[in-house]
């Protein structure tokens, strides 16, 4: 099993990081959250053209994977930079159309892997949740309860969530699209890859957050020095990146579990998940904690980070359900 990344998929990492560096993304993250989609969309747009979306569609729907661990050097990147949208759920949806097959299959997948739709999921059991993420910009909603898959007709009112930029709503009605065990299967499988993505979004968005703390702690003085000077500042710190650091591997094994559809994939992502998200959780209330007062404004753009922490902490499995998973089959290595 190898753990380090390669060339090629280092330099996706580092192009797919300068374009968004230079994509203004506060500024895309708060159009959205105020339900303006556009500045969204074309962010979208360019993401497909860096390929990101094909990574989860199979080459015969004109995608380029699934490459699961591509997959999670790309989701790291997004998070890194707090991109808005469905981006796990589109990622979802395409991996349970293709697990499925069939016409559904054919219509969505190839405009996924091109960007020019994006969907949202919906799975009723362990994993999921009652409510479909920007169920109002997404072109599609597809919905799973038990062994039946749905494209929902419509949904109900749009509520909010911690995030700001994550708009909730309950998916109404809809035409079945399949029934049957492979319905279960499949749906299992899309929540362990939304789990995986999740993680590794997550896992960006914790390294963002420190990267812009210790910035901040050698900026900040008090009592005539820089507060990054005091033992106790340094000591929160590099608590933040151990368990950053700790989660990072726990992500590209599950990864690769999945890329390898090991029987023990669900078991690694659990771990991934809980360990990354929990970090990314505990980056984010360092930086609260260390800024200060400033911390607290919406005005700050690193208000648009900390937001994201808790909810991506509870999407697609809670701690606790991650804990329960891997404890049900023993420990993870």
């Amino acid at each position: 099993m190898r753990f380090l990344l390669d060339d090629e998929q280092r330099e996706f990492a580092r192009a797919l990081d300068d374009m968004l560096g230079s994509a203004g993304t506060p500024g895309v993250v708060r159009s959205w959250a105020a339900g303006d989609h556009g500045p969204g969309r074309a962010l979208w747009a360019r993401l497909a053209e860096a390929g990101v979306f094909a990574l989860a569609v199979a080459q015969e729907h004109e995608g380029l994977g699934p490459l699961p661990v591509e997959l999670a050097v790309a989701f790291g990147e997004l998070g890194r930079h707090a991109v808005p949208g469905p981006l796990a759920e589109t990622v979802a949806a395409g991996a349970l159309l293709g697990r499925l097959g069939g016409d559904a299959a054919h219509a969505w997948l190839p405009q996924f892997a091109s960007g020019k739709a994006m969907a949202s999921l919906c799975v009723l059991s362990p994993g999921g949740g009652p409510y479909a993420l920007d169920a109002d910009a997404a072109d599609a909603v597809f919905v799973v309860d038990g062994d039946t898959v749905r494209l929902a007709a419509s949904h109900g009112p749009v509520q909010s969530s911690a995030d700001p930029a994550r708009r909730l709503a309950r998916p109404l009605g809809g035409a079945v699209l399949g029934q049957g065990p492979e319905v279960t299967a499949a749906a299992a499988y899309a929540t362990d890859v939304a789990a995986l993505v999740t993680a590794a979004q997550a896992l960006g968005l914790g390294r963002s957050l420190l990267e812009r703390t210790v910035r901040y702690v050698r900026q900040r003085t008090q009592f005539g020095v820089t507060v990054g000077s005091f033992q106790a500042v340094k000591h929160r710190l590099a608590d933040t990146l151990i368990a950053l650091e700790f989660a990072q591997p726990l992500v590209h094994a599950a990864a690769l579990a999945l890329a390898a559809d090991d029987p023990a994939a669900g078991r690694e992502v659990a771990a991934a998940k809980v360990s990354a998200c929990e970090a990314a959780y505990g980056a984010a209330r360092t930086a609260l904690q260390l800024h200060g007062a400033v911390g607290y404004t919406e005005e700050l753009d690193l208000s648009l980070w900390i937001r994201k922490a808790r909810p991506l902490r509870n999407a697609w499995g809670t701690p606790a359900a991650c804990r329960a998973r891997v404890l049900a089959d023993g420990p993870v290595g």
